[in-house]
């Protein structure tokens, strides 16, 4: 299978060097020219490596970053000028995988593409811990990383969406009273709102699509059984 590359970098010498490299090499390559379209491309695309200059029109590359790493751990390599020790400490705290600095050669980023690449499919290889994956029909929790996903699709989950995710996942023919859903998910001391709950519940249905979660009739909030 040919795997995608997305080159994110608004230089246009630049990326004509790392399209056509990366072409003959067997990749298949999109290329933006400013942050936000990067992510509008990432958003509708599946690829296996990002490349991601810094600066950039329209959204930096650490927004960039930031914002990929809310739904998907795709590999991202930073390509930039800025050289200095707290801008590469910047993008490995935002979790980028690789960070090159201009001026650079080919042969070099190729090889590092490969490393990159290989370390990546290792850690997409390895058995899944079935302690920390909750599954019911196709909706995925991965507990380690606090992470959701629909078909294999990323979710962007608050915290304590997550954690009502997994709580309905870990019980799922029980039905919860609000109540029980403040106690257990903000805690026994809570004194805000506790329509709070409601909230909640609200956003992760829009999130799965209405789906998954079913509203009981004046008792409280279950998995839907028919997508068990």
């Amino acid at each position: 299978m040919e795997q995608k590359i997305l080159i994110v970098e608004d230089e246009d010498s630049i990326q004509t060097l790392l399209k056509t490299y990366l072409e003959a090499e067997g990749y298949q390559v999109d290329v933006a020219s400013d942050g936000l379209d990067g992510m509008k491309l990432f958003q509708n695309g599946d690829y296996q490596l990002i490349l991601l200059d810094v600066m950039m029109p329209q959204i930096d590359g650490y927004m960039v970053l930031e914002m990929i790493r809310q739904t998907s751990e795709v590999p991202v390599m930073m390509i930039t000028a800025m050289e200095k020790d707290e801008d590469q400490m910047k993008a490995f705290d935002l979790q980028a995988d690789d960070y090159i600095i201009k001026p650079f050669t080919m042969e070099l980023v190729l090889r590092r593409i490969n490393a990159v690449l290989r370390r990546t499919k290792g850690r997409a290889n390895k058995t899944d811990n079935e302690e920390e994956i909750l599954r019911y029909g196709g909706l995925r929790l991965d507990k380690g990383k606090c992470r959701a996903f629909i078909s294999d699709k990323a979710i962007a989950t608050t915290k304590k969406e997550f954690e009502l995710l997994t709580l309905l996942l870990e019980n799922p023919e029980q039905v919860f009273t609000r109540e029980i859903l403040l106690d257990k998910i903000w805690g026994y001391d809570f004194y805000g709102n506790p329509k709070i709950v409601n909230t909640h519940i609200q956003n992760l249905r829009k999130k799965l699509g209405g789906r998954y979660i079913e509203a009981v009739r004046g008792i409280g909030y279950t998995l839907c059984k028919e997508d068990k």
